[in-house]
């Protein structure tokens, strides 16, 4: 028994309730894509999820996990002991032929897969190049590696070339030379997860061969999203530009809990990566793989995905719009941008709580996200849209949302 500590931590937990940053689990039961209730069997309207196709209710999916369960509710071990499911195998094929690569290797949780890609590829000599606002996974794989980190301004290639150039010219000072036994790389998420914009991937991969670096982009809330046929980052600038920029990205890593409507996180890329990261990442190696209803209905909604998206990426981008314009018009602070992630800034960490209270009592969940998670002052309404979103839902949210915010920020 430890008072001292315990003494600590409720301290800590005082402080976090005094300044609204306290973080509580509500439980949720989904009945739809777009719908949830509480323990008390309260309807509630849901715009905070990333379910962006909205796919985790279509029946194909749920079919699919139903169909996979036959084989037990687990995988009974890890994929180099027990765990190697066929469903794990076939959805990794199914990856790499839609990103248009050589191989793909899943993991338990985007989370980890970032963790688990950083902390395997990287040694002591080697130095991480991550944009300021990379999302938690890729700071904490950063953290634990033994690489040398510098964090560069928010897309701002000019900083990050900056910075390469200065630890070339450290080199220099000291009579070294970057070598092949040290390396560099350039870390960034595709789309950013609290504002919701899109790394600046061409000049990310312009500066990354001209200075011999390894590209690793996270596409957790990209894949499914942007891009044409819902390919990511990638084929999204190839839209814009009609340049492929797949060779020039070492490494994707995603989720497969957002737009393909399941659990886990995977990466993809050249065969060698992927055949390293199976013998060197521990995150791999010793967790018990995803269970085969889990990796089955990803696979169905990647399916899905492929013979659909057209459909889906339309109906996602006309909700954006419509949401996006509603706000706006409203004179609501909206951070710009294209992606269904639509931040809105509010300030004060209680006023955001507040309006997202209110919004709970009309039946609405919205995210309030605090600090530390943005900056001080920089608190927010995270609002994200799906492509299963009906109009009327979609009006109905933004007309509240703004009846709200002009009472309490009157008061």
């Amino acid at each position: 028994m430890n008072p001292n500590l315990e003494s600590q931590l409720n301290e800590e937990l005082e402080e976090l309730k005094n300044n609204d940053l306290e973080r509580t689990v509500d439980d949720l039961r989904f009945i739809s894509s777009t719908k949830a209730t509480d323990k008390e069997g309260k309807e509630f309207l849901v715009f905070g999820t990333n379910n962006y196709l909205g796919l985790t209710h279509h029946g194909d999916v749920i079919k699919a996990a139903q169909e996979a369960s036959i084989y037990g509710t687990g995988s009974t071990g890890s994929r180099l002991t027990t765990g190697a499911s066929f469903e794990a195998r076939e959805l990794e094929n199914n990856i790499s032929e839609f990103k248009n690569v050589e191989s793909t290797l899943i993991f338990n949780t985007g989370y980890m897969t970032n963790l688990g890609v950083i902390y395997a590829l990287t040694k002591e000599n080697d130095i991480i190049f991550s944009d300021q606002l990379n999302h938690a996974s890729i700071i904490d794989g950063t953290r634990i590696s033994k690489a040398k980190v510098k964090v560069y301004k928010h897309k701002d290639t000019e900083d990050l070339e900056r910075l390469i150039q200065i630890e070339l010219e450290e080199s220099t000072k000291n009579n070294e030379e970057k070598n092949n036994n040290s390396n560099f790389f350039i870390v960034s998420d595709g789309v950013f997860s609290m504002d919701g914009d899109i790394a600046p991937l061409p000049e990310l991969v312009e500066i990354a061969d001209k200075y011999n670096c390894t590209l690793i982009i996270d596409e957790a809330h990209a894949t499914g999203v942007i891009g044409k046929n819902g390919k990511g980052t990638v084929e999204y600038y190839k839209d814009k530009t009609g340049i492929d920029l797949t060779d020039s990205v070492d490494l994707q890593i995603g989720t497969l809990s957002k737009a393909l409507a399941s659990e886990g996180g995977f990466v993809c890329g050249k065969q060698v990566y992927i055949d390293y990261l199976i013998n060197k990442s521990r995150p791999f190696i010793f967790s018990t793989a995803l269970s085969p209803a889990t990796i089955a209905s990803a696979n169905a909604a990647l399916n899905l995905l492929k013979e659909n998206s057209e459909e889906y990426l339309n109906n996602l981008n006309e909700n954006t719009r419509l949401m996006r314009k509603l706000l706006c018009d409203a004179g609501l602070n909206i951070v710009d941008g294209e992606t269904p992630i639509i931040p809105i800034i509010i300030g004060p960490a209680d006023l955001a709580n507040k309006i997202s209270k209110e919004l709970e009592k009309e039946g609405i969940l919205v995210s309030s996200i605090r600090p530390p998670s943005v900056p001080k002052d920089m608190s927010r309404l995270r609002l994200t849209v799906i492509a299963t979103h009906t109009k009327d839902e979609i009006e109905y949210t933004a007309q509240k949302i703004i009846e709200i915010w002009n009472i309490l920020n009157k008061n």
